[in-house]
């Protein structure tokens, strides 16, 4: 009953408006104000009745408050949430109170009334029986709304023995903000912190004891933790993979708080916790992005990004737009992403108060026509092309529609661009453009071909153009190429943790696999930088840096979330790591280079690659001829045209289209 009283009392309370609450605080100070004067006379002379709030000392009964409540309302006493009262919150009542007291002792000293004596010393004992009601009721209060004071102590112990008990790896600014979040959130219970400096081992923060890393079994031992909540986000990645890498040999589930960049930026705050940052297992830090590369296609000028509502494209969208583009065209065919990634970047725009013009226009790149609309229209200086289709599997077993997408789309953003005088053209392409076994990586082979000889025509005549005209070619045409973005559409991290999630199997096409892996804010960045250094018809590649085995990025990833793997060695274990084979069209290996004629830049990360080429006249009869044989459903006769232009293009098992198929068997 009295629980029920009591819950109900908090929630008036709570429902107050904020100005009656703070009409209420007012009140309150005003009563433990003359509650302190009070006391201070008493404890001073030794008798309950020294003061006189009637008679003579009514006078200091009325200053009080009169010097108090001004300095408290000056100094934000009254804007802070009581629930939420935290260490700054007290220090302001330590520095109002303190200087509200200065200023009635002056009273006192200058007081010189005939009324009854005011000891010099009352101030005193005024000052800190003011710190200690007007703090310890804003500590009582906020323990009040945030707590249970008439809990049954063994329910209390039930509930805190079901809360999962969390260790904090770093005694630093954002681990004791993440300790103060996680109290406050009641979802985790917080028992140890874990820190490398060893001057800080065994001393406690907090409340906690801290650890050093060589003593984490103790630390399990002695507080029972199941978690560890990583709390470096300034830390370069190349030490987050160290850490990562010794605590893998334990059962505990790791997370981390964000990054530092994005705390800076107020996306997410200390207490919002995340799985651990694939990118940390590779250790990878990305160099800073050169400025003068940065901006030289971007600033002041009117660009357009294909694809816009993807992966990397929308990643591109990102960057521009803190680079000082003058417009931004984002060019989708997907209603859905281009609503998306408009609304996210809108909001941006108007969160930053940023000088740029956003434009989202729904199209397809396999309608020229409308390519060429919006580039003239809009006199687009620079197109960033990351539309294609990119999953292996879905496009071998849609042939058609690769080769449409894939070459006809770059083809025809390629050829408009040259019309409607872009001065630059930068294709995203990838790894598996390489000595391709799939439909594809020969098209987005083809696509860089396609660049590169129309980079050698100064006056071309443009693809399907009956009319015989030659333009004049001001477009400076760039490629960059390289492997797996992590977090992208398809990519199997996001796979790997769904299939954690729900207890395994985790699938991995073969023991053997390895993958080149980049994030996507840096692949982005490089790709801008890349475009920026291109004389004509260059291919960039990316440094990606070694290639990973899928299979033990998988391990790690159980590990991490505090499970074990299942395998011969350990037939007990969680999560077992099943092969399924490669799929249609899938390499064992990836590759950056066709030849070895490989040049540095003057960006560490980017390279400049030498590749075979043909000349444009030449390579339109091929297309020619490969879209007759794509119209009449002639897959085998692809297969060939594909053989005989994509140079190591070695197809593995038969091509079979969907639909092709049907006809074949209806």
């Amino acid at each position: 009953m009295i629980r029920q009283q009591i819950a109900a009392l908090r929630l008036r309370l709570l429902r107050l408006s904020r100005r009656q609450k703070r009409i209420l605080q007012l009140a309150v100070d005003v009563l433990l104000i003359w509650l302190a004067m009070w006391l201070s006379f008493a404890i001073r002379l030794g008798d309950w009745d020294a003061a006189k709030p009637f008679s003579g000392h009514g006078w200091l009964f009325l200053l009080a408050p009169v010097i108090a409540l001004p300095i408290f309302i000056r100094m934000g006493m009254y804007r802070a949430v009581m629930r939420y009262v935290g260490n700054d919150a007290l220090l302001t009542i330590a520095k109002a109170v303190t200087l509200s007291a200065l200023v009635l002792s002056l009273a006192v000293y200058w007081y010189r009334g005939p009324t009854a004596v005011v000891p010099r010393s009352m101030v005193f004992n005024y000052w800190w029986l003011s710190l200690l009601l007007l703090g310890g009721l804003r500590l009582a209060m906020r323990q009040f709304f945030v707590g249970d004071w008439f809990e049954p102590i063994a329910r209390r112990l039930s509930i805190e023995s079901e809360i999962a008990r969390v260790a904090v790896y770093g005694a630093g600014a954002a681990g004791n903000q993440l300790v103060a979040a996680l109290r406050l959130g009641k979802a985790m219970r917080p028992v140890a912190f874990i820190d490398d400096d060893a001057g800080i081992s065994n001393r406690t923060i907090a409340g906690l004891k801290v650890y050093t890393p060589k003593h984490i079994q103790q630390m399990i031992d002695e507080t029972g933790a199941v978690e560890i909540l990583l709390a470096m986000p300034s830390v370069p990645r190349a030490r987050r993979r160290e850490i990562l890498n010794s605590l893998e040999p334990y059962s505990l589930h790791v997370r981390s708080i964000p990054g530092f960049m994005d705390l800076a930026s107020g996306r997410v705050k200390v207490g919002d916790l995340q799985e651990v940052d694939i990118a940390d297992l590779l250790g990878r830090d990305a160099v800073p992005p050169r400025q003068d590369l940065f901006e030289r296609c971007i600033k002041n000028q009117v660009v357009l990004v294909t694809g816009a509502g993807g992966s990397i494209g929308s990643e591109l969208c990102r960057q521009i737009l803190a680079s000082g583009a003058r417009t931004l065209l984002l060019f989708e065919h997907s209603e859905f992403n281009l609503y998306s990634i408009h609304a996210e970047l809108q909001r941006r725009i108007e969160r930053e108060a940023l000088p740029i013009k956003l434009v989202p226009i729904l199209g397809s790149i396999r309608n020229y026509e409308r390519l060429f609309d919006v580039l003239q229209t809009w006199r687009v200086n620079t197109v960033y092309h990351a539309a294609a289709y990119k999953h292996v599997p879905m496009v071998e077993h849609n042939v058609a529609e690769g080769v449409l997408n894939n070459l006809v789309g770059t083809l025809n953003a390629a050829q408009a661009s040259i019309k409607a005088g872009v001065a630059n053209f930068v294709l995203i392409s990838t790894d598996k453009a390489v000595r391709p076994t799939n439909v594809m990586g020969s098209t987005k082979r083809l696509a860089e071909m396609v660049l590169q000889a129309l980079s050698r025509e100064s006056a071309p005549l443009l693809f399907g153009d009956e009319r015989g005209v030659h333009h004049v070619n001001k477009t400076r045409f760039t490629m960059v190429r390289f492997g797996n973005v992590l977090g992208s559409s398809g990519s199997v991290i996001p796979l790997f943790r769904e299939q954690i999630k729900q207890g395994g199997p985790v699938t991995v096409t073969h023991p053997n696999i390895t993958r080149y892996f980049m994030t996507i804010p840096e692949a982005a960045q490089l790709v801008i930088q890349a475009g920026s250094l291109g004389q004509g018809g260059d291919v960039f590649v990316l440094d990606m840096g070694e290639p990973v085995k899928i299979a033990d990025l998988a391990e790690k990833m159980i590990r991490l979330s505090g499970l074990s793997v299942r395998d011969e060695r350990n037939p007990h274990g969680d999560i077992a790591i099943e092969f399924t084979g490669l799929r249609p069209g899938e390499k064992l290996y990836e590759e950056l280079l066709i030849g070895e004629d490989v040049k540095p830049t003057e960006h560490p990360m980017i390279m400049r690659a030498e590749e075979d080429m043909l000349p444009w006249e030449e390579l339109k009869t091929r297309l020619k001829a490969l879209l007759v044989a794509v119209n009449e459903d002639d897959y085998a006769r692809v297969r060939v045209l594909l053989r005989e232009t994509v140079h190591g293009y070695v197809p593995e098992g038969e091509i079979v289209d969907w639909i092709h198929l049907r006809n074949r068997e209806g």
